[in-house]
């Protein structure tokens, strides 16, 4: 197999064509490693992929691994998903209705679909994965993307009894959502983790280890947990029992974890890997020219969170001014050119399905840079030219890229500002960690888009988001931001989430944007 290099939910968009379709893994077209290789039992066919250390759960309701995105499309089937041409395909379900308003979605599930063990897959196992979401103890940053639902955001706030949930199971391959109004994404959700199952005989916990015992960590997909290492590797095979297995093509995938681009690299060139994922430019300038470099347009944002919470930054006019007094091009010009500058949110190569344009370029920049004006705002805000400001912590995953982002942002701060501020580099759990604790200054952020809607970005920063780590509070915009979930006209809505963008980057200035990237 010719190898290649992707990143992060590309990866997985590429394993699944790798599973189902006629060619090999997409970019990286030839034949499958087999007996001819010494890598597998003869005629088998299998891959192993290289990814950044794991960061936490495989469990869908849990506080997700990274490289849950890759595992997720390879051994859980959602409800439905779509095509290349944006086309529904079913998975898990066969069939689907909805009622006049669109309040109510009903889905009747494969009755030939069955658990790696055998065993039948059950509406109950749907509603299970839900249920465990919405307890806050599960740490699911998912979990907001069930608050259309009826009743579940006053469950995870624990308000209302899980019972009242607006999920039904009138038999077993029957589900039934009611919810709260219209949603016009709702079937995009339905691709997330907390919407598929976890098989109730097992998972009952996030914490009990079931995810990672291939004898409880049971799979509807096409592949299952053979093998789990931790800090090592973990191992997919062939799901004999699944519904659609003829069209399965690998017999094996193995994941294995590294903590440095570096060796990820070497992994790769030495044959110990089929695909890395993630490197970075340093790395891509080597492969310039060579037909097994995959480079593509990330659905991808870059950027920094302020913690509202933590003088001086919830002061507006503080937080403008670090935004007017990054070079966002100078920047990029250093990471290399994977990267391009952006001064919003919403990811820069996302594609309006109404229009056909940029989301990005169908209004006005929010912001632009202007490192005069950001000390005149400095100044405003009580630190004439730097003076008196308060010690802060810049923490940031040691990876290569945001390493050099780091020293890049602490040059122009104090050239522009004469502001010093510390770097932390942390390993990717601890960042983490620290960011969903609140436990941080600036914290660096990264959103690959999850479902191809402006909304899987904006959605981050409403004040009820568990991804919200920066102590948003803005009824104004969480306003702005519901009513674009439920308004049916295109044109309209698409307003509203401009509307949306603009309050939040360029007016409140809630987040640094830094640059949307390419995958490599």
């Amino acid at each position: 197999m010719k190898r290649g290099h992707l990143t992060g939910r590309w990866l997985a968009a590429a394993l699944a064509a790798a599973v189902f379709s006629a060619a090999s893994l997409s970019g990286c077209a030839g034949e499958e490693k087999g007996a001819d290789t010494g890598n597998g039992a003869s005629g088998e066919k299998e891959i192993t992929v290289a990814v950044n250390s794991e960061t936490g759960t495989l469990d869908p309701a849990g506080s997700i691994a990274l490289t849950y995105l890759s595992y997720s499309v390879t051994a859980l089937d959602e409800l439905l998903t779509y095509d290349e041409n944006g086309e529904i395909e079913y998975r898990a379900a066969e069939s689907y209705e909805v009622n006049e308003d669109s309040t109510v979605w009903t889905f009747h599930l494969r009755e030939n679909a069955l658990w790696s063990d055998g065993t039948p897959v059950t509406a109950e196992d749907f509603l299970n994965t839900i249920r465990r979401a919405l307890d806050p103890a599960s740490g699911s940053g998912y979990a907001v993307y069930l608050f259309p639902i009826e009743n579940a955001e006053e469950i995870y706030d624990q308000e209302a009894s899980v019972d009242t949930l607006g999920v039904d199971t009138p038999d077993d391959h029957t589900l039934v959502f009611r919810l709260e109004e219209p949603c016009v994404y709702f079937l995009d959700l339905l691709r997330l983790p907390v919407y598929t199952p976890s098989c109730a005989k097992y998972a009952d916990s996030v914490d009990s280890g079931w995810d990672k015992d291939p004898e409880t960590s049971l799979a509807n997909g096409p592949f299952m947990l053979a093998e789990y290492v931790p800090d090592q590797y973990f191992v997919l095979e062939k799901n004999e029992f699944y519904w659609n297995q003829d069209a399965v093509r690998l017999d094996r995938i193995i994941y294995r974890f590294f903590d440095d681009t570096q060796a990820m690299a070497a992994a790769y060139e030495t044959g110990e890997v089929d695909v890395a994922v993630s490197l970075p430019s340093s790395v891509m300038e080597l492969y310039e020219g060579r037909d097994d470099l995959l480079v593509t347009e990330q659905i991808a944002t870059r950027y920094i969170y302020f913690n509202l919470d933590v003088e001086p930054f919830d002061d507006v006019r503080v937080r403008e001014a670090f935004n007017l007094a990054i070079d966002r091009e100078e920047l990029c010009r250093i990471l290399g050119e994977d990267t391009e500058p952006t001064y919003n949110l919403v990811a820069k190569y996302m594609i309006d399905k109404n229009t056909g344009m940029r989301f990005v370029d169908e209004a006005e920049q929010p912001f632009g840079e202007n490192a005069e004006r950001a000390r005149e705002l400095l100044a405003e805000a009580g630190y004439p030219d730097g003076e008196g400001f308060p010690e802060i912590t810049y923490s940031y995953p040691t990876l290569e890229m945001d390493s050099d982002t780091a020293q890049v942002i602490r040059e122009q701060l104090k050239k522009n500002l004469n502001i010093d501020i510390e770097l932390k580099a942390q390993e990717l759990q601890a960042n983490y960690s620290s960011r969903h604790a609140g436990d941080f200054d600036l914290c660096r952020m990264n959103w690959t888009a999850d479902f191809a809607d402006p909304y899987t970005y904006l959605s981050m920063l409403l004040s009820n988001s568990t991804y919200n780590c920066s102590g948003i509070h803005d009824e104004e915009y969480d306003a702005i931001v519901e009513a674009s979930g439920s308004e049916q006209d295109p044109a309209a809505r698409s307003v509203l989430l401009h509307q949306a963008e603009q309050r939040a980057v360029g007016e409140q200035f809630y987040i640094i944007p830094l640059y949307a990237m390419k995958s490599v």
